[in-house]
């Protein structure tokens, strides 16, 4: 049977960022209680003129040459910042990439789960027409309340990620776990700008998941620890990610006396995620795009182990098996350049970013330009976002 899965992939955040210092000093906190206790160092804070659509164009167009832009046939917009009740941010991201007419267009909503579910979807597509190219970009924008607990735990980013048959990143494996029950440890309602959440209790969600799935998944693949060189972990914090790998290894019986071996699997795959923090949809395969960059050995035929976990909840354990000289397919030096290059927030600029509003009676307003790459909102009127290429 052929091969299905992930034959390019590149992600994008804001250019500014709060280092978390900045905030722990403004709130009186001990740094080290973010630092070390949660595993986060910055977040990237969106700009004015910043929100999923030009996140998410962004993230895709590096992706795009004069082919690829022609065999899409499908674009999958996977968030949980929507920007309209009715129309599909994927529709606008879609005129900016300028991707042909023939180019169905869908948003997928289930908080940070939606990009699995996308790949499930293409992949059946895809298995039934081959020649199918279908792009697939996760976008989000996470923000909670000033002074709340879940205010170090915000940040941005997209990732955009084109699936075809005989991929030449990573081939997605047939057989998964998955687990869904209705709870509410993190929800937004649609009159509030800001999520709320349970901590405590969504994080227990969010361990006690990954054990029905991965039993889920053990039982339908025959698959076990041990088939996993590498693991990739939805990451809202990055300490959370290691608790919850250390207890999967203990769930399947693994020595835990060599913690520095079980950090291995799953390093690499958060540098990225601690520089720009929460990501929502997008922070399972910004993960993956660390990981391939980030290695320190070759991951060529390497099986990694995927946990997708999206509150209220729907969560998903799968696997895919890197192709063989996938480093000549990455974005590495540019996704590195972007980090470096971004620009360090006082926490007036912080506080002035995270109060601006754009206008909801329908005036008129042209956005001051902030945003560093291709795409960028320049206004709104009569409650229509308008966009530029720069």
């Amino acid at each position: 049977m052929p091969k299905i899965g992930i034959d390019a992939i590149h992600f994008f955040s804001s250019a500014y960022y709060l280092d978390l210092k900045t905030l722990a000093e403004k709130r009186s906190i001990d740094v080290s209680k973010y630092n070390e206790s949660l595993g986060q160092y910055k977040m990237a804070i969106a700009a004015p003129d910043e929100d999923i659509v030009t996140l998410g164009a962004n993230a895709a167009f590096p992706l795009l040459n004069e082919e690829n832009i022609s065999e899409i046939d499908t674009l999958l917009f996977a968030t949980e910042s929507g920007i309209d009740q009715s129309k599909s941010a994927g529709v606008f991201v879609h005129d900016l990439l300028k991707l042909p007419k023939t180019c169905r267009v869908l948003e997928l909503k289930q908080a940070c789960y939606s990009a699995t579910g996308a790949i499930q979807m293409a992949l059946g597509m895809i298995a039934h027409q081959p020649k199918r190219k279908i792009l697939i970009i996760a976008a989000d924008i996470a923000k909670y309340g000033l002074k709340t607990p879940g205010e170090s735990s915000q940040g941005c980013g997209a990732i955009a990620m084109l699936l075809t048959q005989n991929p030449k990143l990573m081939a997605i494996e047939s057989g998964s776990g998955i687990h869904t029950e209705s709870v509410m440890d993190f929800w937004r309602p649609n009159y509030l700008e800001e999520a709320l959440v349970n901590g405590m209790y969504s994080s227990k969600l969010y361990m006690s998941s990954l054990e029905s799935c991965w039993q889920s998944y053990v039982q339908n693949t025959a698959r076990t620890f041990d088939d996993h060189s590498f693991f990739c972990y939805h990451a809202p914090l990055p300490r959370l990610v290691e608790k919850s790998h250390s207890r999967l290894a203990k769930q399947s019986k693994k020595p835990l006396d060599n913690q520095e071996e079980l950090k291995k699997q799953v390093e690499d795959s958060l540098v990225y995620g601690r520089e720009i923090g929460n990501s929502y949809a997008a922070s399972l395969y910004i993960g993956l795009a660390s990981l391939l960059d980030k290695a320190k050995s070759n991951l060529d035929n390497a099986r990694v182990g995927f946990y997708s976990y999206g509150s209220g909840l729907v969560s998903e354990f799968f696997s895919g098996v890197i192709e063989s000289n996938y480093k000549q397919h990455l974005h590495s030096i540019a996704h590195q350049k972007m980090i470096d290059e971004r620009k360090e927030l006082s926490y007036d600029e912080y506080e002035d970013f995270y109060l601006f509003r754009l206008p909801k009676d329908g005036s008129a307003l042209k956005l001051p330009r902030h945003q560093k790459g291709l795409f960028r909102l320049a206004a709104v009127q009569d409650h229509k976002r308008i966009y530029e290429k720069l």
